[in-house]
């Protein structure tokens, strides 16, 4: 199927710093925005919709339920880059589903973070086979962000644990403007091995929700529906 070379008409649902990196990002590629969504709007966000290809969510984990699920209701796929609800991801996966829409939801859109993972995973499955060392976990955060650990973190936490058999300890700090900094560190008795993801400027989560949305639009028009993550972005579902 031929693919459509016009950038999606977006909404961007949440118009805090993320919203509005999303939004500048935007305006330099020369996307169409449709609707800008913040506190004022979202009781309406139903309407508000109106004539957009995709949502993009970047709001609060007390909103982000009730966000997905009005855009199911206006049958507009959305990207969610808010953190903080993974307990509700089941049922909320479970609606997605049943009304036969479509979200894509990361922890991170940072692409390097997605690599991140799968490199820090492989190394903590071959330190597992070496005795003496363990593993921690350390991310740091600007003031503002409210969940802690992040949900960076807590993918990071699920995955090396997944490979050594054993949960690992995460420490958070939230601290002045921080984008966003991961570290797994695997401490030994005369050595330590660090692997790390910098993020510096918050406009790298804006770039992979754009490259998100394009993605989900075109997998909609390809008939695709139900819940993606960046696995399906970056080709290794």
């Amino acid at each position: 199927m031929s693919r459509s070379t016009q950038p999606p008409r977006i909404a961007i649902v949440g118009m805090g710093r993320m919203g509005h990196a999303v939004q500048r990002l935007a305006e330099e590629r020369q996307w169409p925005i449709a609707a800008r969504i913040g506190r004022d709007s979202a009781s309406d966000i139903e309407s508000a919709l109106d004539g957009a290809d995709v949502a993009i969510d970047f709001t609060t984990a007390g909103a982000v339920l009730d966000n997905v699920r009005a855009c199911l209701r206006a049958g507009v796929p959305v990207v969610v880059g808010t953190t903080g609800w993974l307990d509700e991801r089941e049922q909320l996966e479970g609606e997605v589903r049943e009304a036969q829409g479509a979200m894509f939801w990361a922890p991170n859109f940072s692409l390097g973070v997605n690599v991140f993972w799968r490199v820090a995973e492989r190394a903590a499955a071959l330190i597992a086979s070496v005795p003496g060392f363990e593993a921690a976990i350390l991310e740091s955060h600007h003031s503002a962000k409210k969940d802690a650990p992040s949900g960076t973190a807590i993918e990071l936490e699920r995955r090396v644990s997944s490979a050594i058999g054993h949960s690992v300890p995460v420490s958070s700090i939230r601290v002045g403007h921080v984008p966003g900094t991961h570290e797994l560190i695997l401490d030994g008795q005369f050595e330590q091995l660090r692997v790390e993801h910098v993020a510096r400027d918050r406009r790298v989560f804006a770039e992979g929700a754009l490259l998100a949305a394009s993605w989900l639009v075109q997998a909609v028009r390809d008939g695709r529906s139900g819940t993606f993550t960046m696995d399906g972005l970056l080709g290794v579902e």
